[in-house]
């Protein structure tokens, strides 16, 4: 696998998060992963501005920026064009459109999306229930999760429950360990909050000799080996095979987000039917 070289750095005076999203759908349309991304949250300062500036000359870094304050994206454009640093302002463009469109001023306010409110509070609370809950801790708490994943390690389990819960849902996920039986608990669980999580061999052994190797340990650990994987995935499949109702996605090559999206498209599907019965 060849070194990512390319970066790009997100500049922020609020979460970054809606930046992230923003550059990471449209990386989803390449083939390979191409460049890293570092994000630089609550940037408020000039000096914070001056110096990831220069970072990013230093690096020959793509630079994209959500500054809600004028001053602030006049400063960046200008040090950028000082500094012959490629940059994208992903928020002033469409926020003077708007002005104009709806013939009003905006208020400049950082971080506008994330006023404390209830949904706020919402989201936090799930974002704490994946953590504990995260790889098999605390089963009983399975029947408190909005969503339960199941599937074999290196399957985006962890990474899917976090990025549900940043969308407000309880998500608890269980792995499938071949030789050993999934928690009673799981049986107790309304059935339509369980999916399934499957992956190609191929990329299922590629991911885990990268996992290897970043922990030290032998390329020839059983974990990495292909024979070992095909029997997981056979266990797997033996325990979707016997609960059809569990939806089961296929993550490979897929980035969280569309994985995500087609969950949540399958659960609002049944929640639909259900109020419709």
């Amino acid at each position: 696998m060849s070194e990512i070289t390319k970066r790009i750095l997100i500049v922020s005076d609020s979460t970054g998060e809606t930046a992230e999203k923003v550059v990471r759908a449209v990386l989803a349309q390449f083939d390979a992963n191409l460049a890293a991304i570092q994000i630089f949250p609550r940037v408020r300062l000039e000096k914070e501005i001056e110096d990831i500036v220069e970072r990013a000359a230093e690096s020959g870094a793509l630079l994209l920026h959500t500054m809600v304050n004028p001053d602030h994206r006049e400063m960046i454009a200008r040090l950028c064009a000082d500094a012959n640093v490629e940059n994208v302002d992903l928020i002033g463009t469409l926020m003077g459109k708007l002005a104009l469109f709806v013939k009003a001023e905006p208020r400049g306010v950082p971080g506008g999306m994330y006023k404390v409110n209830e949904d706020y509070f919402r989201r936090i609370e799930a974002v704490e229930f994946a953590v504990k809950n995260d790889d098999g801790q605390h089963p009983r708490n399975l029947t408190r999760a909005d969503i339960v994943l199941v599937g074999i390690s290196r399957t985006s389990k962890t990474p899917l429950s976090t990025y549900l819960a940043q969308r407000g849902f309880k998500c608890a996920n269980v792995p499938i360990v071949k030789g050993i039986e999934p928690p009673n608990e799981l049986g107790q669980v309304d059935q339509d909050k369980v999916f399934g999580l499957q992956i190609a061999p191929d990329a299922l052994f590629r991911i885990r000799q990268a996992r290897l190797q970043q922990l030290g340990m032998p390329a020839d650990t059983a974990y990495g080996m292909k024979d070992h994987i095909q029997r997981e995935i056979d266990y797997a499949q033996q325990l979707f095979d016997a609960n059809p109702h569990w939806p089961v996605l296929d993550v490979t090559d897929k980035a969280i987000e569309e994985t995500a999206a087609t969950l949540l498209a399958i659960r609002a599907q049944r929640e639909e039917r259900r109020r419709s019965h």
